[in-house]
């Protein structure tokens, strides 16, 4: 057992993870955030989502052991940067609350209990952060530490308040926001993507408890007269990279999985009426011009207006007495009536193409039957030209005797 306890922090070397990692995707989160952020500045939740990216990607830049030397040497005061990043540690803390408060609270301007809970956890925070500034003065700590200086002034008197101070702030903090978290995750409703992010954020408030269990065994220990200084130097770090990187992506996931889906969603649309649009271009040319910078969502409107203008083209072709039939046919074959329906205005569809090929358009436009349905159903007949076979059953069996239907333009592309 001995042996093992020793090797710990040796196994924990190789489980070492960069600040810099976090910081990458502390930074990614607040790039993918700001846009909205600016745009819709006055809203307090994303002034909150804001403020606590900011926070976390100065804590992680100005806690990295290279960044507290050159603090420290730029400052001229051994250990100044011991009060720096607990401050902004601090002031995370602080964030991370007033985040859930005002994202649980469901309201952009926030009742007003919630915003007297945010005024005493600014009140409180700001104490807190004061007070730090104030022991580091009192305290007497010359030899600069630049890893280990939680321990190594664990028994030093201001030094020692200073470091139990900033981490029971922090774990108050973690502890009050998991809380809310995973209450908040238990809630009914919720969209899918939210809820998996809540639960990531969830994950990395509870593992900010395993950093500050670290950090507060270590100097405990010091305390007795023992020494467990790996917890802090070695296993606290690697916790708290973690940490930020589950909170970072919990913060993207909503957003960007919501992005991701309504882009996947505009792609199926898109795609989902080739079939339609291609018969289409048989009536109106060429079809739609592409252009490279074009949006999914200009590119799908784009493709739907064009189908149904060229629907518009085949009016005074429709045969609705064809398709009341073929809806029949549809369902006396087993077809749902949902499938019965897009495959009998499918029918229609394909015989009015047929029929405006054969019959010259009038010199004068005719008026010809409602055509609502189908402009509001062109996904479905788009899916139903998808099974040629089917609606050349249905039209064989409907119009018995008649020529064959010509389902070359109804071919599927690859």
């Amino acid at each position: 057992m001995t042996s093992l306890a020793l090797d710990v922090p040796r196994l924990l070397d190789h489980c070492y993870i960069s600040f810099w990692i976090p910081t990458a995707v502390l930074t990614t989160a607040l790039l993918v955030k700001l846009p909205t952020i600016i745009r819709l500045w006055r809203d307090p939740l994303l002034r909150a989502v804001g403020g606590l990216l900011v926070l976390a990607c100065a804590v992680f830049v100005f806690c990295t052991p290279s960044t507290i030397a050159a603090v420290n040497r730029l400052t001229g005061v051994p250990n100044i940067a011991a009060p720096w990043c607990y401050s902004l540690v601090t002031a995370m803390s602080a964030s991370c609350l007033l985040l859930i408060l005002t994202w649980r609270s469901g309201l952009s301007d926030g009742s007003a209990a919630t915003r007297r809970a945010m005024r005493r956890v600014v009140m409180a925070y700001a104490a807190v952060i004061v007070a730090l500034w104030v022991l580091f003065l009192l305290a007497d700590a010359p030899v600069e530490r630049v890893r280990d200086l939680d321990t190594y002034y664990a028994t030093t008197p201001f030094m020692r308040e200073e470091i139990l101070l900033y981490v029971v702030a922090h774990n108050v903090a973690c502890v009050i926001s998991s809380r809310l978290v995973w209450n908040w995750v238990r809630t009914e409703g919720l969209d899918a993507w939210l809820r998996w992010g809540l639960k990531l954020l969830g994950a990395g408030f509870v593992l900010n408890l395993i950093f500050d269990a670290s950090k507060l065994t270590a100097v405990l220990a010091r305390w007795c007269g023992r020494d467990l200084d790996w917890l802090s130097t070695d296993l606290a770090p690697p916790v708290a990279a973690l940490c930020a990187i589950l909170v970072a992506v919990g913060f993207m996931l909503p957003h960007l999985g919501q992005y991701l889906q309504e882009r996947w969603r505009l792609r199926l649309a898109h795609r989902e009426l080739r079939p339609l649009y291609r018969l289409m271009r048989t009536v109106n040319g060429d079809g739609v011009p592409f252009v490279l910078r074009s949006t999914p969502e200009l590119r799908l409107t784009r493709r739907e207006t064009f189908i149904r203008d060229a629907l518009l083209q085949l009016t005074r072709h429709i045969d609705t007495d064809l398709g009341s039939r073929s809806y029949d046919t549809a369902l006396g074959l087993g077809h749902p009536p949902q499938r019965a329906r897009a495959l009998a205005a499918a029918v229609t569809v394909v015989d009015a193409v047929g029929h405006r090929a054969r019959v010259p358009e009038p010199p004068e436009p005719t008026a010809g039957p409602d055509t609502t349905s189908l402009l509001q159903e062109i996904g479905a007949i788009s899916r139903a030209l998808r099974s040629p076979h089917d609606i050349e059953t249905i039209r064989a069996r409907t119009t018995a005797g008649a020529a064959p239907l010509a389902t070359e333009h109804v071919a599927v592309p690859d």
